[in-house]
């Protein structure tokens, strides 16, 4: 497709992707800079293009940021000075003010729904090997983020309810959907950590469209609950979970399966406020539930035993033992989330306001997703899992490789392409089965006191002291 180069000079973006989508083959159903022209094109404005500044060209700024291990925007504008310089431009103003208006003209669907398509994409390329009996497994978990203590952040997102003010940092909380194959991130809903609908539960009601019949949905206790599953299942997906810690088995009711395997019927809860009394009304009265006892036997794991439950309700089609080991393939989010939060630099943002907070986040998602696409073509061409394979292997292989690629030709990016897959792919995840280690650290941290006042009444005690 030709675009009138609407946004810009597309040759930088152009050459960041191709340093993530190494094989042509999964480059045109990935992502090109052809689609982000698509979505640029339907999403902003016409209106006067600038000149240093163009959406594409803030696009490709925004992501080295991601990618770099200096993330900031100074860095950023000095890596567009040098581009400049190489290809006889003229020098732009290495201040960074013109760059960071730039980027908050661009619009945060851009990069939310360049994270959902790369993700869908991935899900739909993955291997049927990758899969449990033929269908999507779709884990879901939430965590926290942190941002700079700005006014405008802590508006939005106000710091934790225990901590006085000035003393903390404003708080988001996320629920994010992940494909169990590819590790890639499907979506994602940011809220409040605290508030009237703002618990993971109400984050995972944004999310539903991105559950599709025949998908499982892989979660922990904290959404196990009658309404959820019922709202999933009339999407015609099934869930493996584990019930509230709340909810016990009614064993004397139940219809036995086999050893530790019962079939349980719930009865409907009373309507809660954020659910409508229509929708209410077209929830069953009863949901038959299947619950599967699950025995650890590894010494430091805990608990000993605990129960999961399940819609996939056909003993015989989906054994017992087969249910165990899928909800342990849950631990796969938690992995993921370190990866996209120490990894990548996520846990603690650094943008001021909101708006930026959640570009940030979409920028981070973005780059996680070509990683796995790039995981996920080295598994596919040795035969393996991409779960096999190590994340921080892969990104530090790419950004190795990014440098060479730079100012290499057509034939040289192939072979060093080709080299690249090949150490990723050598890049495996230890096999460390069961494996329990004490939580404590050996290294002593710097013993400074923390903070009980806000700085600037410190900064005001010492003035007046001195």
């Amino acid at each position: 497709m030709t675009h009138p180069r609407p946004f810009g000079p597309t040759a930088q973006l152009q050459r960041l992707l191709h340093s993530f989508v190494l094989d042509p083959a999964w480059a045109d159903s990935l992502l090109t800079v052809d689609m982000v022209l698509d979505l640029a094109t339907e999403l902003m404005a016409e209106g006067a293009e600038a000149v240093v500044f163009t959406p594409l060209v803030v696009l490709w700024m925004f992501l080295t940021q991601v990618v770099s291990d200096d993330q900031s925007c100074q860095a950023a504008v000095e890596r567009l000075i040098a581009w400049r310089a190489r290809h006889g431009l003229p020098a732009c103003s290495s201040a960074t003010g013109g760059y960071c208006r730039a980027r908050r003209r661009l619009p945060e669907a851009l990069l939310h729904r360049l994270v959902q398509q790369t993700g869908g994409r991935l899900q739909d390329q993955a291997d049927p090997r990758w899969s449990f009996h033929g269908r999507a497994v779709k884990i879901i978990d939430g965590t926290t983020v942190s941002m700079p203590d700005t006014p405008e952040n802590q508006a939005a997102y106000p710091q934790h309810g225990r901590q006085a003010p000035g003393l903390g940092f404003p708080l988001a909380r996320m629920v994010v959907v992940l494909s169990l194959a590819t590790g890639a991130i499907l979506d994602a809903a940011i809220g409040p950590y605290q508030g009237q609908e703002t618990g993971e539960l109400a984050l995972l009601r944004q999310l539903h469209d991105q559950f599709e019949h025949g998908d499982i949905a892989l979660a922990d206790r904290g959404f196990g609950s009658f309404l959820e599953i019922a709202l999933l299942e009339r999407r015609g997906v099934d869930v493996v979970m584990r019930p509230h810690q709340r909810r016990k088995p009614e064993l004397a009711e139940a219809r036995r399966l086999g050893v530790d395997d019962y079939l349980i019927n719930w009865s409907k809860p009373v309507r809660p406020a954020w659910m409508d009394q229509a929708t209410y009304a077209t929830m069953p009265e009863q949901l038959a539930v299947r619950w599967v006892k699950v025995q650890v036997s590894q010494p430091g794991f805990r608990p000993e035993d605990f129960w999961v439950v399940t819609t996939l309700r056909d003993s015989q089609a989906f054994r017992r033992e087969e249910i165990a080991e899928l909800y342990r393939a849950r631990w796969h989010a938690e992995l993921d989330l370190r990866s996209i939060k120490q990894g990548m630099k996520l846990d603690v943002l650094r943008c001021k306001s909101p708006a930026m907070v959640r570009k940030e986040v979409w920028a981070h998602g973005l780059i996680y997703n070509l990683i796995r696409g790039t995981m996920a073509q080295a598994a596919s061409r040795q035969g393996i899992l991409p779960r096999q394979l190590s994340f921080q292997g892969a990104r530090q292989t790419l950004a190795a490789y990014r440098l060479e690629q730079s100012g290499a030709t057509a034939s040289e990016r192939v072979r060093l392409s080709e080299a690249a897959l090949a150490s990723i792919a050598s890049h495996r995840v230890g096999n460390r089965p069961d494996r329990s280690e004490p939580r404590y650290c050996k290294r002593r941290t710097m013993k400074y006191r923390l903070m009980t006042r806000p700085r600037h009444a410190d900064r005001s005690r010492q003035r007046k002291a001195s």
